[in-house]
């Protein structure tokens, strides 16, 4: 038993560092997004399978006009019977290259982006940890609608009434497509969010990040 403990950690260690490595090379790869031209944010959140490209082009437009950062966040969904800071491998295999396919759009439109996970029980949950923890001045969201995944009329008016900043919530009409995602050689995202604060990505948020891509 204990061989096959140590087997499983040296794996795991492999793992973790293989992560890492590809994470360095991918960023080295491409060109790093541009800085802000004004201390402004655009919070932009999102579901597994409700990133609209209407909704996106929205933020986009707004954020290159006010000259400021969009912070795309990935709410993941934790089930009740993990805690809620339990590593996520499978939703963050979804989120990788979603929030890949925003920050190249992005950063091809000279916007910055500093890319989030927020993890909730329910998207609401999530949405709300996204509130609590992050700093914007306004919030675009796409709404649920003609059988597009988004946030329902519930959570647009749970967000009216709790969030502060302007909120701006879009209808996706009838040509609204979801963002498609281009995967790399490896047929893998390229590139983890990156968690940062102050401008910064922590060994503890690097760590995290190859703990979600390697357990449960």
């Amino acid at each position: 038993m204990t061989v096959v403990l140590i087997v499983l950690i040296a794996l795991l260690a492999i793992a973790v560092a293989l992560l890492a490595l590809q994470l360095v090379r991918s960023r080295l790869a491409r060109p790093a997004p541009p800085p802000a031209a004004s201390d402004r944010r655009i919070l932009f959140p999102f579901v597994a399978h409700g990133l609209s490209s209407r909704a996106l082009d929205a933020a986009l437009r707004l954020a290159a006009a006010e000259r400021a950062t969009l912070v795309p966040v990935f709410l993941a969904q934790v089930s009740l019977d993990l805690p809620l800071d339990a590593p996520l491998p499978h939703q963050c295999s979804l989120a990788v290259p979603l929030l890949e396919a925003i920050e190249q759009r992005a950063t091809a439109a000279g916007i910055p982006v500093d890319s989030r996970i927020d993890q909730g029980r329910n998207p609401r949950h999530a949405l709300r940890q996204a509130i609590l923890h992050e700093r914007f001045d306004t919030i675009v969201v796409a709404a649920a609608s003609n059988g597009s995944s988004g946030f329902e009329a519930e959570d647009i008016a749970w967000l009216l009434d709790n969030a502060p900043g302007e909120i701006v919530a879009l209808r996706p009409g009838a040509d609204d497509r979801p963002i498609e995602v281009l995967p790399s050689v490896d047929g893998s995202g390229r590139t983890p969010a990156r968690r940062r604060r102050n401008g910064k990505t922590s060994a503890r948020e690097l760590k995290r990040a190859g703990e979600m891509a390697v357990s449960r």
